[in-house]
């Protein structure tokens, strides 16, 4: 009987084999293993949502709150989460000067943008790799889609709407329903996470459940 490829390796080296077969061996020693692809998915992942919570917390909690320094102590539209009306940001645009408007501009257009996208990718992710049923995981995944969308689209609605020559009834209920509704996002996407979850530890054969906790 014939000896194998890896038989005849192991007796006379790599020399015994043809390239063909050289790189078949290579190719089965470097090729993953569903685990290690999946934890190498783990590490994307937990890396994307620890930024994308540093980002929540420097946008929201530090750089809004000191926009407020600049306003008389008016809070930033952004951080409403029952929207606002018209004169509110009426009130808003008289407190700050055109250099306070730049500044939150520019608080929209850097850490405003970078939060929503990262958000977005670490939620993605999260209910990508825990969510089997392609149906399921395409409801899951609109909730933060639909986030990202209106947290960018608030960021121009309130800068027209504070930067405009004069304030539109239009723009400013643009802008609050804007707010709102990704406020409203932000939580359906958490929900939808912690069912992506769920659902995934549910859904799995019992020994592989027992398998991940040795």
């Amino acid at each position: 009987m014939g000896k194998t490829p890896a038989q005849r390796a192991a007796k006379h080296g790599e020399k015994a084999l043809t390239p063909v077969q050289r790189e078949m061996a290579a190719n089965q020693t470097t090729q993953r293993t569903p685990q290690q692809a999946r934890n190498n998915a783990n590490l994307i992942l937990i890396a994307a949502a620890a930024t994308a919570l540093f980002m929540f917390w420097y946008y929201h909690l530090l750089g809004l709150n000191q926009m407020s320094q600049l306003s008389g102590g008016l809070a930033m539209p952004d951080s409403l989460i029952g929207g606002y009306d018209m004169e509110y940001l009426a009130a808003l645009r008289s407190a700050m000067d055109a250099d306070a408007l730049g500044q939150l501009s520019y608080l929209h257009k850097t850490a405003g943008t970078i939060f929503p996208l990262m958000f977005g990718f670490a939620w993605l992710l999260i209910i990508g790799l825990n969510t089997q049923r392609r149906t399921l995981r395409w409801v899951l995944w609109a909730a933060p889609i639909l986030f990202v969308i209106a947290d960018l689209w608030e960021n121009v609605a309130i800068d027209n709407a504070l930067g405009s020559a004069e304030l539109a009834a239009g723009d400013a209920g643009l802008a609050s329903i804007l707010t709102v509704a990704r406020w409203v996002l932000l939580g359906l996407s958490l929900v939808a996470s912690v069912l992506a979850v769920f659902s995934s530890r549910t859904a799995r054969p019992p020994e592989l459940v027992a398998e991940d906790k040795h």
